[in-house]
Parts: C-alpha cells; sequence; structure tokens
C-alpha cells in the first residue's frame, strides 16, 4: 500500500480538508513539534489504496536572511547588501522545528499533494515543502510521479474533492517570483534603513521611532499620505457666490432651484446677476424631460474592495480585516479571500451558494425571491486567471462568528446576494426654469425597481421630495432669490480606502501584501490613524518623504516600484528571466543608494528643522564612566543614553522602564549602572550602558546585561546571580533578580520564564556551593521570624531550591508579563511546574554550570 503525505498551510486547513476527504473516519495525533496535527486515514489514490497522512505548515517554512555576519550593523557597509553579501534561506520559526517535522512525517512516504493555498505565496512554501521532504521520501520508479498540486478556492465537500480528483503540479515561476520580491525587499530594505537609521538617529534625539525603515513599497505607500498632506498645507481657500432660487409651486410647498451657471467668483458680477434675476416675478417651465435610469449592481467582490469597504464602512484596519477574512476561509465560511478577480466562470454554482443562505432572517426573502423567480448573471469584470471572487460558502449566524466576524461575513453576503440580483431602475424628472435671461434647474428621482438596493440599503437612492407635475410654459411665482458666499474647502486627509485605492491603481503592492505595507507606516510612526480611519503624516514622515523628493523622487513615487512589480509579474508568467531581474533592478538601487548617502545632507537639513539634536533632548540620570558627567537619557524611542561631553550614544534595552541602580558602578568602566524593568509582573536586571554596547568578555554578544555578564567577581553579575539551567529554554540560567525582595524571584536571561520564590524573606543570597545531584547553586534565606514558613520557627535555611523539600512549596514558576505585543507568554499560565518540579530534564546535552569559576576567570582574562 502507497503512503501519501498531505500538507496544507495551516493546522485548521489540514483537519478540515481530512475531514472532508475521510468522510470524518479518520485518527489525530500531535506532530513532534506540537503546533501541527498528522491526521491518517485509509483511502483510494489513483485507482490504488493509500494511507494517507494529512499534516500542515504554519505559513512559511522558510525566510530569506544575509549569512552571519551581515547581520550586524556596526561591521558591515550598508552598500555591500547590495551584491557581496550572500543570503541563505533559514527556518522561520526556529522553535516549531518545522523541517525536522516534515522529514519525520515524509520519512518512507511514496507521493506528496501539496493544498498550500492557491497563489504565489502558496507556490512559494510548496517547493520550500518539497525541499524538506524530497530527500527522505522513497525514490519513484523511473516513470512514476510521486509531486501533485491541489488547487482549490473554497473549504466546502465539493471544491476539496474536485481538487482531489484533478491534481496539476505546483508552478515554480510563481514561486521564483516571489523569491525575487523577498531578496530585493531584504536588500533594498536592509541597505536603506540601516543607512539612515544610524545617521538620524546618532543626530537627533527625538524621532521617537525605534527604525527608520525604507522598503520598496513602504516607501511610495507613505509618500501618497504625504502628498495628501502637502495638498492641505498648500490650499489657499477662494471665495465664490452662489444664485439660489425658490419657487412656490403651490401655497404650502417650496422648490429650491440649482444655478446653471454653478458659481461665480466675482462678487460684483454675483450682484448683476441677482440684479438681473430680482427683476423677474416669475419663473417660467423651459423644458420638462424624464428618463428611465439604472444603478448598476455590484461587480463581484475581490481582495482590494472588501478592504476598501472594510476600512471605510465598518471601521476595520485592512490588517485586521485580512486577519478576519482568513479565519472565515479556514473555518470553510467564505471562498479564499485573496483574489484580483471580479468575474465569475462559467459553470461556477451561484444557485448553490444562494441556496445556502435561504433561511437567514437577515436576507432569507430576497434569497427565496431570487432563487422562485431566477437569478441575474453577475456583470462581466476582470478574470486575473487566480481565485474566483470571494463568496460566501456557507450559512452563519452572529452568535456563531460573533463581532467583527459576523459584520464583515454580513458584508461579503449582501454582496454576493447583490451581484446575482437586478440593477436598480428609477425615473429622473429634469424641470429647467427661466428666471429673467438666467437658467435653473431642478432634479428629481422616483424608484420604479430597487433591485440590488434591497440587500444593500445604503446604495439605494436618497428619497426626495416629488416633483410638481408641470409642462413647458407654466409659470411658478418666485418665493426668493438670494446670494450666498462661500468658500472653497481642502481635501481631507487620505481615508485607508482611498490610499488603498491609490496603490492599487499604482500597481504598489499586491492584494496581499497592501494590507502589511499599511501597517507598517502606521507602526513606524511616519503616519497616524485619526478618526474616520484617516491617515494623518507624522513630523518624521513629512520630512522622510520630502527629502526623498529633494534627493531621488524616483525613491518615493510610485513608478518604479511598479515598473519592478511587471516585472515580477512576468517571472511568474515565466517570460523574464529570475536572475536577470534580480541583477538589474539591484544594479539600479545600488546606484540610488550611493547617490543618496552623498546627498544626506539635503535630507539632514529638513531634520534640523523639525528635530532636536541629542544634547538637547532627555533628562540627565547616570554618570559616564569617561568624563563622570551626567549622561541623557532619551526617553522617545529608541530609548538610549547619550553624553554630550564625550559625544557618545549608548542603545538600552527597549519596551521598558530604565531608572538608576543605587548609583552602583561597573568594576570594568565605572559606569553607572542602570536597571530596566518591563513592569511589576515581569522581568527586571542591571546593566552597564557601555558594556551593554562594547561586550568586555569574547563569550559576551552585544546588548547583554549585567545578568548574562561572565565577570568573576562582579556582584551583579552571572557568575555571582546565576543559580540554575533555565527549565523551559535549552541555553538559558535562572539569574536570581536582586532588587525583587519582598516578593522574591528568579528569571531566566534568556526566555521569559520567571520563578517567584521566599515571599517576605528578609534576604535571599546566592551560595558558593552547588547541589550534589543537579549542579544548581545553593540559596541561603534568611526569614523575619514572624513571617517564617520554615518548619520548627527556623528563620535561616539553605539549600537547592529544585531538590531540598523545604523549599518544595515555596517556588512558583510563572511566565514574565512583557510589555511588547511579541512576547505572548501570559503571566501565571503555566504553573505546572512550580513547587520545586523545576528540575532540568535528564539527558538534556550540555547542562549549563553558571558557578564555573575557572572557565569565568578564563575568560576575562582573555
Amino acid at each position: 500500500m502507497r503512503t501519501v503525505l498531505m500538507v496544507a498551510e495551516k493546522p485548521s486547513l489540514a483537519q478540515s480538508i481530512a475531514k472532508i476527504l475521510s468522510r470524518g473516519n479518520m485518527s489525530s495525533r500531535k506532530g513532534l513539534n506540537g503546533a501541527c496535527s498528522v491526521h491518517e486515514y485509509t483511502g483510494s489514490f489513483i485507482g490504488q489504496s493509500a494511507h494517507f497522512k494529512m499534516t500542515s505548515v504554519c505559513g512559511h517554512v522558510m525566510t530569506l536572511d544575509f549569512i552571519g555576519k551581515y547581520n550586524s550593523w556596526d561591521k558591515v557597509d550598508p552598500a555591500e547588501l547590495f551584491s557581496k553579501a550572500p543570503t541563505e534561506k533559514k527556518e522561520a520559526n526556529p522553535k516549531l522545528t518545522m523541517v525536522k517535522f516534515l522529514q519525520v512525517e515524509g520519512r518512507g512516504c511514496d507521493c506528496i499533494v501539496l493544498w498550500l493555498d492557491c497563489d504565489k505565496e502558496g507556490e512559494n512554501i510548496c517547493f520550500e515543502v518539497l525541499d524538506a521532504v524530497l530527500p527522505v521520501m522513497n525514490k519513484p520508479r523511473s516513470t512514476e510521479r510521486m509531486i501533485y498540486r491541489a488547487k482549490f478556492s473554497s473549504i466546502t465537500d465539493t471544491d476539496i474533492c474536485n481538487a482531489m480528483n484533478h491534481l496539476g503540479e505546483p508552478n515554480r515561476n510563481e514561486a521564483l517570483s516571489v523569491d525575487a520580491r523577498q531578496e530585493l525587499d531584504l536588500r533594498i530594505g536592509c541597505a536603506f534603513t540601516r543607512f539612515q537609521t544610524k545617521y538620524f538617529q546618532g543626530k537627533y534625539g527625538n524621532l521617537d521611532s525605534s527604525l527608520i525603515s525604507f522598503g520598496p513599497c513602504q516607501t511610495p505607500t507613505l509618500g501618497f499620505c504625504v502628498e495628501r498632506h502637502d495638498k492641505i498645507q498648500s490650499f489657499k481657500p477662494e471665495t465664490y457666490w452662489v444664485l439660489q432660487a425658490k419657487v412656490n409651486p403651490e401655497k404650502e410647498s417650496s422648490l429650491t432651484l440649482d444655478w446653471d451657471r454653478v458659481r461665480v467668483f466675482d462678487r460684483e458680477i454675483a450682484q448683476m446677476f441677482l440684479n438681473i434675476t430680482k427683476m423677474a416675478k416669475e419663473a417660467k417651465v423651459e423644458s420638462v424631460s424624464k428618463k428611465e435610469k439604472v444603478k448598476q449592481r455590484p461587480l463581484a467582490l475581490n481582495t482590494v474592495e472588501m478592504l476598501r469597504v472594510a476600512s471605510a464602512a465598518l471601521g476595520m484596519g485592512p490588517q485586521h480585516a485580512m486577519q478576519i477574512a482568513e479565519r472565515l476561509y479556514t473555518q470553510g465560511y467564505i471562498s479564499y479571500p485573496r483574489t484580483e478577480t471580479t468575474h465569475y466562470p462559467e459553470n461556477f454554482d451561484l444557485k448553490g451558494c444562494l441556496r445556502q443562505q435561504a433561511n437567514n432572517p437577515y436576507w432569507s426573502e430576497t434569497v427565496k425571491a431570487l432563487l422562485s423567480e431566477g437569478i441575474n448573471r453577475p456583470r462581466k469584470g476582470h478574470d486575473a486567471g487566480d481565485h474566483p471572487p470571494i463568496t460566501p460558502m456557507r450559512a452563519a449566524t452572529e452568535a456563531e462568528l460573533g463581532g467583527d466576524g459576523w459584520r464583515l461575513y454580513e458584508y461579503i453576503t449582501r454582496h454576493f446576494i447583490a451581484t446575482v440580483s437586478a440593477d436598480c431602475k428609477y425615473l429622473q424628472t429634469t424641470i429647467s426654469f427661466s428666471i429673467g435671461p438666467e437658467r435653473f434647474t431642478c432634479i428629481g428621482k422616483v424608484v420604479t425597481s430597487p433591485g440590488f438596493t434591497e440587500i444593500m440599503p445604503w446604495h439605494s437612492i436618497p428619497l426626495e421630495e416629488s416633483l410638481p407635475h408641470c409642462e413647458k410654459g407654466d409659470l411658478f411665482p418666485i418665493g426668493e432669490i438670494k446670494l450666498l458666499e462661500k468658500q472653497t474647502s481642502p481635501p481631507d486627509y487620505l481615508t485607508e480606502a482611498e490610499l488603498i485605492t491609490l496603490m492599487e491603481k499604482h500597481g504598489i503592492g499586491t492584494d496581499a501584501s497592501i494590507p502589511v505595507h499599511i501597517n507598517n507606516i502606521c507602526q513606524r510612526n511616519y503616519v497616524t490613524v485619526e478618526s474616520g480611519r484617516r491617515l494623518k503624516p507624522t513630523n518624521l514622515g513629512i520630512v522622510l518623504v520630502h527629502g526623498y523628493y529633494k534627493i531621488d523622487a524616483e525613491l518615493v513615487l510610485p513608478t518604479i516600484r511598479s515598473a519592478v512589480e511587471k516585472q515580477l509579474n512576468l517571472i511568474a508568467l515565466g517570460k523574464a528571466n529570475y536572475h536577470q531581474v534580480l541583477e538589474h533592478t539591484l544594479d539600479i538601487f545600488k546606484r540610488k543608494f550611493h547617490y543618496f548617502v552623498d546627498s544626506i545632507a539635503g535630507m539632514d537639513e529638513l531634520m534640523e528643522v523639525s528635530f532636536s539634536p541629542l544634547a538637547a533632548t532627555g533628562k540627565p540620570l547616570s554618570r559616564c564612566g569617561k568624563c563622570h558627567r551626567f549622561m541623557k537619557y532619551i526617553q522617545a524611542k529608541p530609548s538610549r543614553l547619550h553624553c554630550s561631553h564625550c559625544d557618545d550614544t549608548y542603545s538600552l534595552p527597549q519596551n521598558g522602564t530604565i531608572k538608576l541602580y543605587k548609583e552602583l558602578r561597573c568594576p570594568l568602566d565605572d559606569f553607572e549602572l542602570v536597571l530596566w524593568s518591563s513592569g511589576s509582573r515581569g522581568k527586571s536586571y542591571p546593566l552597564c550602558p557601555y558594556c551593554y554596547n562594547h561586550p568586555p568578555f569574547r563569550d559576551m554578544k552585544k546588548g547583554m546585561g549585567c545578568n548574562e555578564c561572565t565577570h568573576p567577581t562582579c556582584q551583579h553579575s552571572l557568575s555571582m546571580l546565576g543559580i540554575g539551567q533555565c527549565v523551559e529554554c535549552e541555553n538559558g540560567v535562572l539569574v536570581l533578580d536582586s532588587t525583587s525582595g519582598p516578593k522574591w524571584k528568579m528569571a531566566c536571561n534568556k526566555c521569559n520564564v520567571i520563578v517567584h520564590f521566599f515571599e517576605n524573606a528578609h534576604k535571599v543570597r546566592v551560595s558558593p556551593e552547588t547541589c550534589d545531584l543537579c549542579d544548581a547553586a545553593l540559596v541561603d534565606v534568611d526569614f523575619n521570624k514572624a513571617k517564617s514558613p520554615l518548619p520548627g520557627d527556623e528563620t535561616q535555611h539553605s539549600g537547592c531550591i529544585f531538590c531540598d523539600p523545604v523549599f518544595q512549596d515555596l517556588v512558583e514558576l510563572k511566565h514574565a508579563a512583557m510589555r511588547h505585543p511579541m512576547h505572548r507568554g501570559g503571566q501565571g499560565k503555566r504553573q505546572g511546574r512550580g513547587r520545586g518540579k523545576g528540575r532540568r530534564p535528564g539527558g538534556r546535552l550540555n547542562p549549563k554550570k553558571p558557578k564555573d569559576k575557572m572557565a569565568a576567570l578564563a575568560a576575562y582574562f582573555v
């Protein structure tokens, strides 16, 4: 019996697809990485019985990065990143050990069926999966095929079974276009970002952005926002005058007429027209025309239109909307949400999708009427050849989806029903009047057939006062004629919806990446999201764009990126050579980079006007070890210390608070120590600003605090305060937080594990002796007599926190509450290893011995 490995893009998709293909008759188990499950069942594959193993990855398996030394900002000239710096594929998330997991599951399999999402990114992941599993799979006989690709657009029984019966092959060209985009964005983005971040953060203290990033798509996106800001700033309002007339067709009613000239910008001429028309006593009907007009139903829904509506009407940011849409897709409620197509294929089962919605109380009447009267064929839209438009695939209730999920699903469903509904028809009546020599008009609309506006009421024709019945030559008395003074108004800041439209029009980003670029300019503090989801550029965003325009406008204009996107699409179609496109584009940007570096003074002049130099920002905090004057603590991102006397800047750990640490000094360089803390429930450790930036020992890296310092005698170092190997991560050491009393704790110096112990102890010290069983350092604890939990009213005890039975009830493992959103470990979530069960698991290689004094001394003297 052949074994067939099948791989989806997400664990939830793997489960749904396996459930459909096995008809619910499958066994499931967790994979070795804990994140992915494996669903197994027996069935037939290409006419033969087979054992199926369905599993998944978690997005991209690999990511592109520079090799070792080229990741250092200090040692490498950014210009080298364009060509000299070699790149390599690394695991996108090393903790998931995805490659090892795929190889374990793929070993001994005969065939592989790739169920990755059917877009360019999905094709790229296909080849990442193949690179991992092909070496361990059974070798095929000469003519046997072993690689298959499933093409599907929704998680429905019909679509999945159809995909399984019509398996194709993965598309190498589409995968290459993604590789090209990744490499271009990495090389160009890193080179410009490193240069401008180091240059400007070294000079200005209140930029309030931890990274001054550049991106080939991100920067033109910011450019659109600043362009609108500039129009608003340079706008000069002009006064104009409008003639407004009201006639009284009947005693009680009045009709407001619109002037055919619309407006004039000269007061005297406006007054002249007013005087002429005031001489007339009656308004004469010159013509009456009636015309039946049609408001077309919408085109089928694609990603860009969904994101536009989500932002403008539902108040959801593009990235948030995309995440919800992906969740609805993986749960089988909607079809694939990343598509550029607005045209349904001829064989699409529109009636089947519509029948699914027949029992929903919100639109059941409309749906049943459509099914009985016959549906309208959707309008012919654009067929991009990727996926069908976004369509509801099964019925749902508000209780099932809740909140934003339901609101987005409701819109998608209403939009779909509207595409198969009739157009809205209305009768437009236009009456033309003359008052003296001047012409005025009045327009009225009456709906004759609401069509799709019943299901999308926000598109309905607004109700207006009905026009009086009249014929040519009728006379009406004039109620009043007056002159209105108005002013032209500036445009408003771009909404996200308008920005998405501009990005699509100019070819910036793809339907999948547009939300990411908009999110990036918000996170970098280049724009802020104001009410109505309008994007207002910050000072930093404005200065950057003006600087690019001053040096090289093509860096910020959409033209060059649009041309690159076209080249990438040609690679995907097999019409352009991957290496040539890469080489040509990098050569252009390398030349632009060198010119940018030579001309940076032009941008610097703009920065000087808007931002304060480092010496003028921040508050005095700790003393410099070189000049013994106070250094200033700059709180704005990225937080750092600056000595204006020595003109030196020292970076600090981010996303926490910094304060002076008891005025204690580092024994190596005489700098005053500072204490970093992520809050009362998180970690804290002291650090020397100089050692943090210039590691004193060979076994230390930049960015290490005192809790990782291997100094053999310093009272704050790892050597003196390290207790034992971390109970969760490979390389971490649990270090006593000597500032935490009376709620004492020790924290891992690598991950966010925290161990609380000995609450209300008077003193906790790390002993020079070690435990015979586990090599951890012993701890001396001194309790107050009134609060001592020790047996027999003892106040002092020395022992191992992992092995000593006296300490067992006094130790509790938690996870630090980190301020940074990337740290997901919720505080107190995993307490299973508390109460002394944090002993190091047996068989782990190279257990760390933090108390190895000889090794520390050797490192110190080297």
